[in-house]
């Protein structure tokens, strides 16, 4: 049988599998097993083990359940409603400073935590409130929020760059800072919209905010300053050589946790329980989904899938920037329906030696993957973001939500055509902090 057409096959089961319902981890072993037992034979089954768990054998995949806690510890307490509430008091005086402080305060949570609902609940349980009694749109209030938590998974430490330097086996420490410059783009993008958009409902007093004292505005930053010293503390040590990206998260996350039990009383031991409890899930969650990837991707490569799809892509006489447009539609939909870290794991090991063929630096098509994923999380049917607010503001619908995202898609679409343009917006800070690859 044509490889394509094996290809085409494995496709079209993978997906039905997934849309089953069974976990994603599951339904990629389900499916890699079957395929190598109907082409390869019983004694394939005998690999599968090996694959599985030499996938786990791989150090760089410690940071992953550290960034997990580090980022639980701090959701578990107030630390984004004192964020929130420390930009709001030091921002009240720019115009519209109320949305630029809830964009603001995301971005920061999102550097923090490194998880996108998480920065949606923190920040939207205050700010949307706050900013439907100022008189600012629905769609805004909720949009913003909405928007602003995918920043989590493209602002450094972002465990989706951890997982497709590890399916790539490209530099961690280079994702992280590739995503910097792209994601204050993304803010920037957020904010101007935002400001228009309110500005284009008619009341210029809708962009006014409180009044604080100096005294009231200091008072708050104890609370917020020691998590953003952690945060600067866990970039020097990642790039100024003093320590590697798993001894890095460790830190972190063990400062994480006693700032959040020394500021915020987090000493019951139920409260930290549950904060080892939801990390050890996720963080088992996402492992199992990178072994099953790695027995996928075997599976691919055994059946002469992946290297056939890479030599029709070189071969084909096309524009490389059509086939990168391409690929972009493709990683848009598989992100409406599937996880980011689930889509980079299956797609990433396909699609790098075809962008890399085409001359594209996988540096800088891993922020533009991940700004792909990033409009999958507000985008139904799936827009985990767009489900997460609605359930901390149910009395505005849902349509409304959405209604209020779809604007910030297009500042997503916009930031990747900048991208496109100017790739130096990924690769530039790479290039300075840690030299440029030959």
């Amino acid at each position: 049988m044509s490889p394509f057409l094996l290809g085409g096959i494995v496709a079209i089961v993978t997906i039905l599998v997934l849309f089953s319902g069974i976990p994603v981890a599951i339904s990629l072993l389900v499916v890699s097993a079957g395929f190598l037992i109907v082409f390869d034979g019983l004694r394939a089954l005998e690999l599968m083990p090996s694959i599985l768990f030499g996938k786990l054998d791989n150090f760089a995949l410690l940071s992953i359940p550290m960034f997990i806690i580090m980022g639980a510890s701090i959701a578990s307490t107030r630390a984004g409603a004192d964020l929130y509430e420390a930009l709001e008091r030091w921002l009240t005086r720019v115009p519209g400073g109320l949305v630029v402080s809830n964009l603001g305060a995301c971005a920061l949570f999102a550097a923090m935590s490194g998880s996108s609902p998480a920065t949606c609940a923190a920040i939207g349980k205050m700010g949307i409130p706050e900013m439907r009694k100022r008189g600012y749109p629905d769609g805004v209030a909720t949009g913003s929020i909405a928007a602003g938590g995918t920043l989590g998974i493209l602002i450094p430490p972002s465990i989706t760059m951890i997982v497709y330097g590890i399916a790539t086996e490209t530099s961690i420490g280079r994702l992280f800072l590739a995503g910097v410059i792209p994601g204050l783009l993304l803010v920037g993008l957020f904010i101007a919209w935002s400001l228009y958009s309110t500005w284009r409902s008619g009341d210029a007093t809708r962009l006014g905010s409180g009044h604080y004292t100096w005294a009231e505005r200091f008072q708050i930053l104890p609370r917020v300053l020691p998590f953003l010293g952690i945060i600067l503390g866990v970039l020097y040590a990642l790039y100024g050589g003093v320590a590697t990206p798993s001894e890095t998260a460790a830190v972190g996350a063990l400062l994480c946790l006693l700032v959040a039990v020394v500021i915020y009383k987090l000493w019951h031991p139920s409260a930290l329980w549950t904060v080892l409890r939801d990390s050890t899930k996720e963080s088992v969650m996402i492992l199992f989904i990178i072994a099953a990837a790695g027995v996928f991707s075997y599976m691919l490569s055994s059946l002469f899938i992946t290297q056939s799809i890479a030599e029709w892509i070189g071969t084909l006489d096309v524009n490389r920037w059509v086939l990168m447009g391409a690929i972009n539609v493709f990683l848009l939909i598989a992100g409406f329906f599937l996880p980011p870290v689930a889509v980079i794991l299956m797609a990433a090991p396909v699609l790098l030696p075809i962008i890399t063929t085409a001359g594209f630096d996988p540096i800088w098509f891993a922020v533009v993957l991940t700004i792909n994923m990033e409009i999958g999380l507000i985008s139904p049917p799936v827009g985990l973001n767009l489900y997460v607010i609605n359930g901390i503001a149910p009395s505005i619908s849902l349509r409304t939500i959405l209604i209020g995202s779809l604007p910030f898609v297009g500042c997503m679409v916009l930031a990747i055509i900048l991208l496109c343009l100017f790739p130096g917006l990924a690769t530039w800070l790479p290039d300075v902090v840690m030299g440029a690859t030959v």
